[in-house]
């Protein structure tokens, strides 16, 4: 599938879809990248978390294209709450990738967890916030565990497969997907993600597919950050990285000064994430 076949939906309110160009020229970029950093860690290949969506899809073709299938190990973790179908995709991508690939449930790591937490974790009190949020980052965190236990074990490096929109909304876990030795994509918005991987060759079933971080079952990331990806991103391209005041972002693309604000709060709020963690200043040096 070519790029010019992904759809940038009629109500989006910016396009952010590169040129022809500028798209050979961000996947050299971006495989150079992949291999500088596997060759300056001394290391023998990476490893990265397979979900069957397309920001891991995408970096695991950018992987192979870097180093060739022989050095990318991926990992497919499923819990009790991901969906078996996106997990099938995660399989799918590593055969047609010809990459090594291990299939890992992390339901008894989790339970482990759970049995251990000081309070009530009943089926009904898991279910509902905080503690769905809480145990949805442990998913997360697990699964990080795993990719450093196995890149650690055979000298690979982890690769993260979040996007800027992510990064820039927070929307990773800290010391979770956020735990990795770099991101390939951390520079792409969601629409140039898809863009890109089509370029590639990615099928468009897993190109335009919903996208979800299946923290919980049925979770979905625009349902959970209440924008979808196509105006997230115009308004982080305009305003969060771009200097549009709200009144003229919202001018400018349509939307309102609510959904701006929403991306203001995210930002601000998640601020935390893209920080090492603070210390207090030194009294004496």
């Amino acid at each position: 599938m070519s790029d010019e076949s992904v759809i940038v939906a009629e109500s989006a309110p910016l396009d952010l879809r590169l040129s022809e160009d500028e798209l050979e020229s961000t996947r050299t970029h971006l495989t150079t990248f992949i291999e500088d950093i596997v060759d300056r860690a001394g290391a023998d290949g990476a490893v990265l978390g397979l979900s069957g969506g397309i920001d891991s899809t995408l970096t695991a073709h950018l992987a192979v294209e870097a180093l060739g299938a022989d050095r990318v190990h991926g990992l497919v973790m499923p819990s009790d709450v991901n969906a078996a179908d996106n997990m099938s995709d995660a399989e799918r991508v590593a055969r047609d990738l010809g990459i090594e690939y291990d299939v890992i449930d992390i339901g008894p790591i989790f339970d482990a967890f759970v049995e251990a937490f000081p309070g009530d974790t009943t089926d009904e009190r898991i279910e509902t916030d905080p503690l769905r949020t809480a145990a949805g980052n442990v998913r997360v965190r697990i699964r990080a565990v795993l990719d450093y236990f196995v890149a650690n074990a055979e000298n690979r490096v982890v690769l993260g497969t979040g996007n800027r929109s992510e990064a820039l909304t927070g929307y990773f876990t800290k010391y979770g997907d956020g735990a990795v030795d770099c991101h390939p994509i951390g520079n792409l918005y969601k629409q140039q993600v898809r863009q890109l991987a089509a370029h590639l060759g990615v099928p468009e079933e897993l190109v335009t597919k919903t996208p979800s971080a299946e923290m919980w079952s049925g979770q979905t990331d625009e349902e959970e950050m209440g924008l979808d990806y196509d105006t997230l991103d115009a308004v982080l391209a305009l305003h969060i990285d771009g200097p549009l005041s709200t009144a003229a972002t919202v001018r400018h693309l349509g939307v309102t000064e609510a959904q701006v604000e929403r991306v203001v709060d995210l930002y601000e709020q998640s601020a935390h994430k893209r920080a090492m963690p603070p210390a207090p200043e030194s009294l004496h040096l």
